[in-house]
């Protein structure tokens, strides 16, 4: 089989990358980007990185046609880039989608959309199930374009497939490992690490008590596997995370102790003081994983201590080779 993947030299399209062909099939990358992630496998004949757009439509076009199925990871995330340039977000995110799945709806080509947890808003009742409502704020604020941006282009998957296309729309809630995008910046994982390997305080927002679930990126890549190669998965939109919430100072707390000796402690800071006015964090994410472990007949095996422990490791590892 031959797999395009849009976006496939970042961290989760590097691992789905090496998950696909160790599979033994053929890996088709196509990102903007730094080859730093995919670096390894530059020399692996059923791998092909292609440096361009997915605002080349003739390329996406040909692309397309050579694949067997199209995995869309191609996306401005984190939210130093959504709040500091909504546009680009917006841009890259809708209209970016749009020429992907046209391709693929003209060449009959099954596509798994990556979509996020961020979709929901803020709704307070959780766990959060796939159809349940999504609660944002005004849109004068920019934190909410990405969930926005995300919505709208499942909304487009799920127009597409009504005309015949199959599509499967995957959720993921804060996913982490090794490769996970650049320290100091985007995930709340990266963000604690960069402080770590600086010894610099980590910098708690707000008080704490908000909540995440943690995904480890092996359980994460498992289900977006399955998701493309399972016909059971066509049509859904799906959760892809663990349903055991953890408070953020408690996961601060757990990457001090993992990383041993170490001059750091945990700085309150206060959610202006960080992202400025334009930004709303939002208290409880948690996923009903239902569909999941049902659908894909994926359950998450790496815990939350074990996932950090590793993830540790190879960062530490990688500043030294640096």
């Amino acid at each position: 089989m031959k797999v395009l993947i849009t976006g496939g030299a970042g961290f989760l399209g590097s691992h789905l990358s090496e998950a696909f062909l160790a599979r033994g099939d053929e890996v088709l990358v196509l990102d903007t980007g730094s080859i730093a992630k995919v670096r390894h496998l530059l020399n692996e004949p059923r791998f092909r990185y292609v440096h361009d757009s997915i605002f080349n439509v003739e390329l996406i076009d040909s692309l397309v046609a050579r694949a067997d199925l199209v995995y869309h990871l191609a996306a401005v995330v984190g939210v130093e880039h959504y709040v500091g340039d909504p546009y680009e977000t917006l841009n890259v995110n809708v209209n970016g989608t749009q020429n992907v799945l046209k391709a693929a709806y003209k060449y009959g080509r099954r596509v798994v959309f990556s979509s996020t947890s961020e979709v929901y808003g803020r709704n307070p009742k959780v766990p959060w199930k796939e159809d349940d409502d999504r609660v944002l704020g005004a849109t004068t604020i920019d934190r909410w374009c990405y969930s926005t941006s995300k919505a709208v282009g499942e909304h487009f998957c799920f127009a597409y497939h009504k005309l015949g296309l199959p599509v499967t729309v995957l959720r993921y809630f804060n996913v982490y490992g090794p490769r996970l995008d650049k320290v100091d910046v985007g995930r709340l994982f990266t963000i604690f690490i960069g402080q770590l390997l600086r010894g610099a305080d980590l910098t708690v927002v707000g008080d704490g008590s908000q909540t995440r679930c943690f995904t480890y990126v092996s359980d994460a890549i498992e289900a977006t596997v399955e998701a493309g190669i399972n016909p059971a998965a066509e049509g859904f939109a799906i959760n892809i995370g663990t349903d055991i919430e953890v408070p953020v100072i408690e996961f601060a707390r757990l990457m001090l102790e993992l990383y041993g000796p170490a001059k750091s402690k945990i700085r309150f800071v206060s959610q202006e003081e960080v992202y400025g006015k334009s930004y709303e964090d939002i208290p409880r994410r948690v996923p009903d994983n239902t569909r999941m472990r049902t659908l894909l007949g994926v359950v998450p095996k790496v815990s939350l201590r074990e996932g950090l422990q590793r993830s540790i490791e190879w960062f530490l590892e990688d500043a030294r080779q640096s």
